[in-house]
């Protein structure tokens, strides 16, 4: 317990970053892509979708672990994440439980920007594949 995931910093967050992922999830709501509107609904400027986040949340840790071993990701949207962010991706494993009869690693993740969380996430992956591989440790840089 305690063992840190090797971090990630991604960004800085641009215009073409929101508006492929728009295009990508379907979400055009104008607070995404219009500045003029975002400004009226009491932003500074145009902020990313949460989900946005929440998917290079998961693509990072399974960059890490494998897909292959993610059984349960949960995520929590905490603040906008604005254009020129970087985001800081950054987890621990908190505890250790069994699955179904598998051993899970239990994570607490989470997206920063500066000291700020945006998101925060709890997963759980696990020790071994079907197929019988282990998984990486923390440790493994991967």
């Amino acid at each position: 317990m305690g063992d840190s995931i090797p971090e990630r910093e991604l960004g800085p967050i641009s215009q073409t970053d929101i508006v492929r992922f728009a295009g990508a999830g379907g979400d055009f709501n104008p607070l995404h892509h219009d500045a003029a509107f975002a400004e009226k609904a009491g932003f500074d400027t145009v902020i990313a979708m949460g989900q946005m986040q929440a998917g290079m949340l998961a693509s990072w840790l399974t960059d890490w672990c494998g897909v292959e071993y993610l059984r349960e990701l949960e995520v929590r949207f905490l603040a906008p994440v604005r254009l020129g962010a970087l985001l800081r991706l950054t987890g621990a494993v908190t505890g250790w439980a069994d699955l179904d009869g598998t051993p899970v690693a239990e994570l607490e993740l989470r997206a920063s920007v500066g000291s700020a969380d945006v998101v925060r996430g709890v997963a759980r992956i696990a020790a071994v594949s079907a197929n019988g591989r282990s998984a990486p440790s923390p440790d493994d840089g991967r």
